[in-house]
């Protein structure tokens, strides 16, 4: 997941600059059952990156109960796939797709 943090979730930082959001990724990982491998921050159009193990749903409440925080958006699940397995899929489709007014 990458996102980005707030006016609220900076000003959070602004008071208390040593801050650990790796904490505060690992009790929200935690509490899903979710596997979290790292938290890093960014420099560019996101703010951090987590890194976690886990399912699309886990993620998506971690999203939305981070989110609902008010310190957090604009969070972007990433989920890793097989690009093999999506063009084996793709080609199967191709043969027997058909275009608007083909």
């Amino acid at each position: 997941m990458m996102g980005n943090y707030t006016t609220q979730g900076f000003q959070g930082f602004v008071k208390d600059p040593k801050s650990d959001r790796s904490k505060a990724a690992q009790v929200a990982a935690d509490a899903v059952g979710a596997k979290m491998i790292s938290y890093t921050g960014l420099r560019g159009t996101y703010d951090f990156c987590v890194i976690a193990e886990g399912t699309f749903e886990q993620a998506a409440g971690i999203k939305m109960a981070t989110e609902a925080s008010g310190a957090l958006c604009n969070i972007t699940i990433c989920e890793a796939i097989s690009i093999n397995d999506v063009a084996d899929s793709a080609a199967k489709i191709a043969g027997a797709y058909k275009g608007p007014g083909k």
